[in-house]
Parts: C-alpha cells; structure tokens; sequence
C-alpha cells in the first residue's frame, strides 16, 4: 500500500483541483471535490466516504457531505474529463489511445449495471460492474481519463432498475465495440492534440466483433492496434499469390487469420528476435503478411483497406501466440509492438488504482454515482503518477473543511 505525502509535489492539491474541476459550476461542488480527491491520496487502506472524511476534517457532517456529493449532486462529469484529458496530454506526451477495463466486484445486486460476468484471469463468474476505459499511455505508463458503465439488457430493458439508479434516457443498450468508439469519440472531440493509433483488446473486454471495431476506426480514419481473435476472417489478395480454390470469392481468398500463418510462399514476413520488446529483456518471435476485412453486407460503407497481421510467439515459448492487426503498414515492427505493451500499462493502471486509490471501494448505487466516483479516483490517480513523488510514510497535510 502506497500512502503519499501532499507537500512533495510540484503542484499543491488545491491548485490541480482548482483547474479540473473549474467547470463545476458550484462552489461547494469545487470544495468537495478537492477534498474527496485529497482524501483518496492520503486515506491508508479502504477508502469508504467515512474514512475520507475523519482524513480530512474533523467535523461529523464531512462524511455526510462527501456522500452526497458523489451520489446525489448533479453536476457533469464530461467536462471534468475533458479538462483531465488536456492536462495529461501536457504532462505526458502520450503515444497510444487505449481502451481497457475495470471490473468493480460487488456483493448486492443494486448497484446500477451490475451483473454475472466469467473472468478469464480467474477462471470464475464473480458480481461486478465493468467500465468500458479509455487510457492517455506513454511507453512507460497509462492514465484514464474517460469511462462508460457496461449495462447489460437486464439494466438498460428495466424501466423499475433505471428509474431506481437514474439512468439517464438517452442511455440505452450498446455492444463493447460501440462503447469503444464511443470513447474514441469524445476524445477526438476534447483533445488538443494530434490523434494517436488505439490499441485494443476486445475480447478482453467481451467484446464479440473485432471486425466491428476494425470497420469502425477506419470511417473515422484512425490508426489501431488491435488484438484478434484466431477466428477472424481476412481477406488474401492476389498479390499474396495465394492460390484460390476455382469460384473463390473476386475479391481474394477469405480465410481465417490463424490459416494466413500456414502458407508459406514468400508472402510471410518473419522477423527474429525483435526486442526487448516486454520490458523485461526478453525477445520475439514475428510472422506477419497483408490482408483486407471483409466489408459489411450491402448498405455499408465500404473502406478498401490493407492492413498488417502479425503473430507474436514469445521466446521463452510459455505464452500462447497472439494475433493483431494494425493500420502502420509502414512502421517498424519494434514501434509497432512498444504499442501493444500499452494494453498491459493500463492494466497495471487499474490495478493501482484498485490497490492504492479506492477504485474498488464505491459505496453508491447510481449511474452518476459511479461516473462521478470513477471521474474522481481518474483525477487522483493522474496527479499521483504525473506531478507528485511517493513518500516512504503515510500522513500528508489535513485539509480543513467546512460541512
């Protein structure tokens, strides 16, 4: 547990607060906000509004305000991202668009979006809420700066579980593809900088189409990164020499992406021992050739676009051989493959955040709820990594506040 003192830092508190949350529109709502953030930088252990509270003030009403600051006060959490998102693109210099995730556990049934849901890392069904992030990473590090809330049809078809955690109106039913566009978005919207390539993993995610999001990047014109899965069909071209059965398609050969990997006529690339490319010195294995996606049925909107596929095999043979497909026909293979480490440095980010921030430790039930409190641990977490250094032991300043 890592526990920070607030006079290390290059910017006080009160002064990164003032900046963020300038866009609420009440004072009080400024004042709580700051003091909610300070509390998730100095509170050791489980961050429940009670014990951020007696962190930062005396008085017993704090923890009062607090509660119903992030639960029931109606201010708007997008612009708070927004402006998140531009101080970050200053302190960073961020390389990649990342969209990762967040599985919240949960032990009740009420809190808005929560549901079943089978995680792979531990091989069970657990009660959670899953938000939907999207991550400003460096080659180093990875910071959220916005979230959607995962609402399963069981939510978004109830009119009873909507009315009960306020779901708004215009929020309905929407697949993990079009959550990630989504995201990719509003960030287009709000940044000042250039775009970066987004890298992602849908089927980490839940995601079921790939190709969905493939399509979707392209209209917007965005380079990507994107791991797929084996399955995924792809389109061989003639120039690949590929022989195609007799009446194949006059567009190539569709095949799976796992079967482009067993030909074997001058029309793979493999490259060796490209590395370090894990962070941790160790080397790879790429075999990588061109393909197209088949485009949607009639009606959409057809992109003619080739794009790289390439299969990484670790060295040390103990990790299964994943897939990806990438826009950056022309870029380097090393380049390309620092930003598939992203996806790992937004992990990481989650992890810290469920450890060290209280990400794990909302006690509301809302839709606002959950986008205010996860808008609050982003802007804490952010700070942390991005203008303050570690201290060796907790305490910090106490910040005063007034009920």
């Amino acid at each position: 547990m890592v526990a920070y003192a607030l006079t290390a830092t290059h910017t006080s508190v009160p002064v990164f607060a003032e900046r963020i949350f300038e866009g609420l529109p009440r004072v009080d709502q400024r004042r709580w906000a700051q003091a909610y953030m300070q509390g998730l930088l100095t509170t050791p252990g489980k961050k429940s509004v009670r014990r951020l509270a007696a962190a930062i003030s005396p008085e017993p009403a704090v923890s009062q305000s607090l509660h119903q600051f992030v639960n029931a006060s109606p201010w708007d959490w997008m612009p708070v991202r927004a402006e998140l998102t531009r101080w970050v693109e200053r302190e960073m210099a961020p390389r990649a668009w990342v969209i990762g995730q967040a599985v919240l556990r949960k032990r009740g049934e009420h809190s808005c979006g929560v549901h079943r849901r089978f995680l792979a890392s531990t091989g069970r069904s657990v009660t959670c809420q899953v938000g939907a992030g999207l991550f400003l990473s460096s080659y180093d590090q990875a910071v959220p700066v916005d979230w959607r809330l995962m609402l399963p049809g069981s939510w978004t078809k109830d009119p009873e579980r909507r009315a009960r955690t306020r779901i708004p109106a215009d929020v309905g039913p929407r697949s993990v593809e079009q959550h990630a566009l989504d995201l990719v978005d509003t960030l287009a919207d709000t940044s000042r900088a250039a775009p970066l390539p987004v890298v992602a993993d849908l089927e980490a995610l839940g995601g079921t189409s790939s190709a969905a999001l493939v399509h979707g990047l392209a209209l917007r014109g965005r380079d990507f990164v994107v791991a797929v899965p084996d399955s995924l069909q792809v389109v061989v071209g003639r120039h690949l020499r590929v022989q195609r059965p007799q009446g194949g398609d006059s567009q190539g050969l569709v095949l799976a992406a796992r079967n482009l990997f067993e030909f074997n006529a001058g029309t793979l690339t493999r490259v060796e021992n490209v590395g370090p490319w894990d962070g941790r010195g160790r080397h790879t294995t790429v075999m990588s050739g061109f393909v197209r996606i088949p485009q949607p049925g009639r009606g959409g909107e057809r992109i003619h676009r080739t794009y790289r596929l390439f299969a990484v095999r670790p060295a040390n043979g103990r990790q299964p051989v994943q897939l990806w497909l990438t826009s950056l026909t022309h870029a380097r293979m090393e380049s390309v493959l620092a930003l598939t480490r992203t996806l790992a440095h937004a992990g990481e980010a989650v992890r810290e955040m469920s450890d060290d921030f209280g990400l794990q430790d909302f006690e509301g039930r809302s839709y606002p709820g959950w986008h205010h409190h996860m808008t609050l641990v982003s802007a804490a977490y952010a700070y942390s990594r991005l203008d303050r250094r570690p201290a060796p032991t907790g305490g910090g300043e106490r910040l005063l506040v007034a009920a």
